[in-house]
């Protein structure tokens, strides 16, 4: 998968050079204010807003693609998307979580037509009990490397419900499995993820 629509989000950015009064000056200029330029195509509005959330949503990006370039990539496709429809965001919930769930179906696409979405299904599982994580203190970057050494089934359910806060039948639609498979994932995510951190203490 190539970086071609990289060239297309690039433009934001020279777009400010070429313009000596810009309409949107700083950051601290109203979300509405951004959305509405956005909504008018307007490439310093885009530019602005971009600035404003992708470190959040690279980050985003990052906890389900593991390789930078790749992440990037997600980033970069889920921008142009959230700028193709943004018109259709309805202020019914935060934007940031509006934008946020591009991002998790851009990567969570990805991972589909890269066939690494895969499942670990186990025919005896029956409904999860709750685990325990051992006590132990780490760094924000330390527990983050240890969730992204799961096995990407583990770690796309971990990282919906744990961290995104999607609720297992939400879960259940975007991956295509049932509500107890999600909680089966989660409790098998739960439970290396513990080990792993046990391994450290």
């Amino acid at each position: 998968m190539g970086l071609n629509n990289q060239t297309e989000l690039s433009k934001i950015y020279l777009l400010q050079k070429q313009v000596r009064i810009p309409l949107f000056q700083n950051k601290t200029t109203a979300l509405d204010e951004l959305i509405n330029g956005c909504i008018k195509e307007d490439r310093r509005a885009q530019k602005l807003l971009f600035d404003r959330f992708a470190p959040v949503m690279m980050g985003v990006c990052k906890r389900y693609v593991r390789q930078t370039e790749v992440a990037e990539e997600m980033l970069s496709n889920g921008f142009i998307k959230a700028f193709r429809y943004i018109s259709q965001f309805e202020n019914k919930g935060s934007f940031e979580g509006w934008l946020r769930t591009i991002m998790v179906r851009e990567c969570l696409d990805y991972l589909r037509t890269e066939k690494k979405l895969i499942l670990a299904l186990d025919a005896t599982d029956t409904t999860p009990e709750p685990v325990a994580f051992a006590e132990v203190n780490l760094e924000i970057e330390d527990l983050i490397k240890l969730i992204n050494s799961l096995p990407t089934g583990y770690r796309e359910v971990f990282n919906l419900y744990a961290i995104e806060g999607y609720k297992h039948n939400e879960i259940a639609e975007l991956l295509g499995i049932s509500e107890s498979t999600s909680k089966t994932q989660l409790m098998k995510a739960r439970i290396s993820l513990q080990k792993l951190i046990s391994s450290i203490k």
